[in-house]
């Protein structure tokens, strides 16, 4: 059976060598705040402040059609690749579906389905930390997207994974980057290699980010339940709700397993897909995935999503889909609680029995 946590790898080829001449182009586009050249609609700020738009929105699939209408049988009049950031005019609810995320964007030219678009107007640039302490730094994306580094073999600096708005990754490192200005060493917690990202794109998480909620409830009344039939996630404390939000669950023959489980295991940052080193954007590499809570020794998990907006719609491989917000609050109510000195320790071992989840 196939989870968002495959137990396997593949071997792939690095490549996209790039001269340094290209390194201090990409820096460049990305310091100014100018929307990358694959924007296709002209050159203009893409962090929130004077004269921006109010929402922004990043492509998150390979193409999206945009149609006349809030409509999907309407005509298409454009598509649009993947990380292009678009500037997003107006959220509209369309009577005409789909019934399960009816919600649509207008924009300069016609409309666009919310499912694979992800809001990034809260983007914003970092100062650099002045040190990273010797247990590493949760550091959470804070701009639409970054291009990491790595050294292969030769000592070449060479494209790595892209990472993208609101995922997670372990700081372990500040050096000088090839531009001269601060880049930090992140440390992927599954593979155990390091890539290189500009600091200005990481914000540090602070320590009260990660803390637990409501810790003086009784965890033997807390649950968590989900409909799969509603795709919706409630959490409970005794009788009462005391959140609830949209979710979506595993795809047709990748379902979400139903029955009762207990949350066992948590990391707030996850390697996810094949373990591949690779600059392939459309490979199955989902690097940073956030706050993530396993349930089953399958690898199935409540977790964020930065490829997708779907929610109410079955779309995952089996584990839990939430927004990022979402899936950060579970994280910090349910037990067991989160232990930051384990935060490289990535066997699939249980490490707790936790709150109850009823998946139905």
């Amino acid at each position: 059976m196939l989870y968002c946590e495959r137990l396997t790898r593949r071997n792939s080829f690095m490549d996209g060598l790039i001269s340094r001449r290209e390194f201090l182009k990409l820096f460049s586009l990305s310091i100014c705040g100018i929307f990358l050249p694959d924007l296709g609609t002209g050159a203009f700020p893409w962090l929130a402040g004077k004269n921006s738009p109010t929402m922004l929105g990043r492509i998150t699939r390979r193409i999206v059609d945009v149609r006349a209408e809030p409509d999907n049988q309407s005509p298409r009049l454009d598509q649009v690749k993947r990380d292009v950031i678009l500037p997003l005019i107006e959220e509209i609810i369309s009577p005409d579906g789909p019934k399960e995320n009816p919600r649509w964007y207008r924009l300069e030219n016609g409309y666009i389905h919310s499912a694979y678009v992800q809001r990034v107007e809260k983007a914003h640039l970092n100062a650099a930390l002045s040190r990273v302490p010797e247990t590493g730094r949760l550091g959470e994306v804070s701009v639409p997207y970054t291009q990491t580094l790595y050294k292969n073999s030769q000592e070449n600096l060479v494209k790595l994974y892209r990472l993208y708005f609101q995922s997670m990754h372990w700081i372990t490192g500040l050096i000088d980057g090839p531009d001269g200005k601060p880049w930090y060493r992140l440390t992927d917690e599954w593979l155990r290699v390091h890539y290189y990202a500009p600091a200005q794109d990481v914000r540090p998480v602070p320590a009260d980010e990660l803390e637990p909620l409501s810790p003086d409830d009784s965890e033997s009344e807390k649950r968590i339940e989900v409909s799969l039939e509603k795709q919706i996630l409630t959490a409970y404390q005794s009788s009462f709700p005391v959140y609830q939000t949209m979710v979506s669950t595993g795809r047709r023959y990748m379902e979400t397993p139903s029955g009762e489980f207990h949350v066992n295991r948590k990391f707030p940052s996850k390697h996810m897909g094949d373990g591949g080193l690779t600059s392939d954007l459309n490979a199955y590499e989902l690097v940073g995935v956030p706050w993530v809570s396993f349930f089953h020794d399958n690898g199935v998990a409540f977790h964020g999503t930065f490829w997708h907006d779907n929610f109410g719609a079955p779309m995952s491989q089996g584990c839990v889909n939430m927004r990022n917000e979402d899936a950060r609050w579970l994280f910090r109510w349910c037990s067991p609680a989160y232990d930051p000195g384990a935060q490289f320790k990535t066997g699939y071992k249980r490490v707790g029995r936790g709150t109850r989840v009823v998946i139905s």
